[in-house]
């Protein structure tokens, strides 16, 4: 390969400040949302007592899981010796740290009180995966961190390859621990599934990769970067192979649900009588986010564009979003069997087999973007800062195997 030199933002577009402006807008109103909620109390919010998890922790797991896959990219390349990714390792690491942050800041400001999380920092229930994941977490930033320095550093690319695979095992290890919040609840019937660790896995490997295929292609284009069809080839198809795979995996998930009995109840709340949750996940997820991005990436009428990739990388954004909203909010809107099998007398304490409601407000759709906003923010201004992009990712550039 070529030597690749990189470049920063020029920082004088219409776009760069449309960026900067619009981040902005989406975090001074997340900041006003949880001033409200911090004074109000969360009973503004859609959530109550058993919906704990509303639309800003759909968010928050959508980022952080992004913020997982997206190093990927990197990884195959410092991992795999897969030296054709390697000019896109740099942006790959920098949007891992960014995504990750946006995604803590939406718990954090959803915590209503912030000194709230002076308790999380020194006091540890080391039997809860949830003090697992602070560890984790804040391991992935520094992890990351020292990884995109030993990579950016050529006194230190002689240690290059061994911080990429600490990184690609850490960032395996947390997205196993993120699943496992959830596959570790046994009160609810839709989570409790050893199977969500791998489920996890996957949907972030589709979901950052899809993410980072948006903003390649937009950085691209503000920075009038070539990109070759080429080079976009190779992770397209990628894209198609992580796209599968969740799809398996939900598969699976479904099936074995289905398979025991004490499943039904929640599998046909979930497929046939779940009113949005339904709608989202066959419309939304199957729909929008799995058949027609898999028919833009492998259909030779539409395979062949670059508007075709940035598309359906946009549906499978759209479709993950959607799968998590019904797992983390539909599993919690399935009511309580507290005694499974026995009939129980209603007692308004919520024991009664009765699907709880779910509206989210608009401060908490306002909490939400902020994530989104904050690591859009930090992403535009590390790219006019440092030289993450590439100047050229033109196919003979990049492979040198490349035959026009």
């Amino acid at each position: 390969m070529k030597n690749i030199t990189y470049q920063t933002l020029e920082g004088k577009s219409p776009g760069f400040y449309g960026l900067l402006a619009g981040a902005g807008f989406f975090i001074l109103l997340g900041l006003f949302a949880a001033y409200n909620m911090e004074h109000h109390g969360h009973s503004i919010t859609g959530m109550n007592n058993q919906i704990v998890w509303g639309l800003p922790h759909v968010f928050a797991i959508f980022l952080i899981l992004a913020a997982s896959g997206v190093l990927n990219v990197a990884s195959i390349s410092s991992v795999f010796k897969k030296t054709f990714y390697h000019p896109l390792s740099r942006l790959s690491a920098l949007l891992a740290i960014t995504l990750l942050i946006g995604g803590l800041s939406v718990l954090v400001l959803d915590l209503g009180r912030p000194d709230r999380l002076i308790v999380a920092m020194t006091t540890y229930n080391f039997k809860s995966i949830f003090a697992w994941n602070i560890f984790l977490y804040n391991g992935f930033l520094v992890v990351v961190g020292v990884y995109l320095w030993f990579m950016m550093e050529r006194r230190m690319e002689c240690y290059y390859p061994k911080a990429g695979l600490v990184a690609f095992l850490w960032r395996l290890i947390l997205t196993t621990g993120t699943g496992s919040i959830f596959g570790f609840l046994v009160a609810r019937e839709a989570y409790n599934a050893a199977l969500l660790a791998p489920l996890f896995i996957s949907l972030s490997l589709g979901l950052g990769l899809a993410v980072f295929l948006v903003v390649l292609v937009i950085d691209c284009w503000e920075t009038h970067c070539p990109i070759g069809e080429g080079t976009l080839h190779r992770p397209k198809t990628l894209l198609g192979v992580f796209i599968g795979s969740t799809f398996y995996f939900v598969m699976i998930y479904h099936l074995t649900n289905l398979y025991i009995t004490q499943q039904h109840g929640v599998e046909s709340f979930i497929l046939w009588s779940g009113g949005i949750y339904t709608f989202l996940f066959w419309v939304g997820y199957l729909a929008v986010g799995t058949i027609l991005p898999l028919i833009l990436l492998y259909h030779p009428r539409f395979n062949t564009t670059r508007n075709s990739i940035l598309i359906a990388s946009l549906l499978v954004i759209l479709g993950g979003f959607s799968l998590l909203y019904v797992f983390i909010i539909g599993g919690q809107a399935y009511p309580l069997q507290i005694f499974p099998g026995m009939e129980v007398l209603s007692s308004g304490f919520f024991d009664q087999a009765a699907v709880h409601s779910y509206l989210p407000s608009h401060w908490e759709i306002m909490l939400g973007f902020t994530g989104v906003g904050i690591a859009i923010l930090t992403t535009v201004l590390a790219l006019r800062i440092l030289p993450f992009l590439p100047r050229s990712l033109a196919d003979t550039e990049v492979d040198p195997m490349f035959q026009d």
